[in-house]
């Protein structure tokens, strides 16, 4: 069944940072017409001038009060107080569509705003954001984790549809696991990208992203079709002599990126051996040159 599409509807953003403006534009982009924003920084305000031109530059409770869908693009950390302290003030009316873009948190955290008839949504775009123009282009085809109650489920499908997503559906118990695998997938794969760049710097490699990019690629499309299957390298193999070099290594030129690489290859030595792709007796051999 396809999701009901709303009706054009008065959009106000609260936090125009990366997340904010490139939704905001991508919702004008489906025809929505934004009226209000509200901001706090400088590089906020120049931004939303530039992705969305003539929106209204408010407070946040006059952007809120202008608006049938209101859009919250704020930090995890104040998302609840600033619902809880637009709801004291009287600034929610029954009706209107909250959402927010927090992919720890579901509809919970607007309850002081669905107490008062408000229509809450969590929308969180699987996607990374630069807070470049061609941010809107990449939502095409992005996967969105989408967390609401029943009945306003194919509204929240319908909006992220309308931005160019893929709506995938999150149960509100789940949004904290689920928000702590996006992190391991993007934040963390980040760290350690640049750790081995840096690394192959202090080798003297020229172009070290040169000389990885076709290694990482390969990597990443491996995993994602053979899963444990694609684990190459010493850990997969047993070779305790090596991982025992690199530690040495790593403890003489780079001794910061020595407690990470214990981790990961300690966590890899765990998953080969799930996977049958060592033995007991050899992944034992790994964990105690790691310890």
């Amino acid at each position: 069944m396809t999701p009901a599409r709303p009706a054009r509807l008065r959009v106000g953003i609260v936090g125009v940072g990366r997340v904010g403006s490139t939704l905001g534009a991508a919702l004008a982009r489906a025809g929505h017409e934004i009226v209000a924003v509200s901001g706090v920084s400088a590089e906020s305000r120049r931004r939303a001038e530039r992705l969305l031109p003539g929106a209204a530059v408010l407070p946040a409770d006059e952007t809120v009060a202008a608006a049938d869908f209101v859009l919250l693009a704020v930090p995890d950390d104040v998302l609840r107080g600033l619902v809880t302290g637009l709801a004291e003030t009287g600034t929610w009316r029954p009706g209107q569509i909250a959402a927010h873009t927090s992919g720890a948190q579901g509809v919970d955290v607007l309850d002081a705003a669905t107490a008062r008839g408000v229509l809450g949504l969590a929308l969180h775009p699987v996607m990374t954001f630069a807070g470049r123009p061609e941010d809107v282009d990449r939502l095409a085809g992005a996967t969105w984790g989408v967390t609401a109650v029943d009945e306003l489920r194919p509204v929240a499908e319908s909006l992220v549809l309308e931005m160019g997503g893929e709506p995938v559906w999150v149960p509100e118990s789940a949004r904290s696991l689920y928000h702590a695998s996006l992190t391991v997938a993007s934040n963390h794969l980040v760290t350690l990208v640049n750790d081995a760049l840096g690394l192959l710097a202090g080798a003297g490699v020229a172009e070290p992203a040169r000389l990885v990019t076709p290694l990482l690629t390969a990597s990443l499309e491996n995993v994602l079709r053979l899963g444990d299957v694609a684990l190459t390298g010493p850990v997969s193999r047993g070779d305790v002599a090596t991982i025992g070099t690199h530690l040495a290594t790593l403890r003489r030129s780079a001794p910061d990126v020595l407690p990470s690489y214990r981790a990961m290859a300690r966590r890899t030595a765990e998953r080969a051996l799930a996977a049958g792709r060592i033995t007991e007796t050899q992944a034992a051999a790994v964990i105690e040159v790691l310890s």
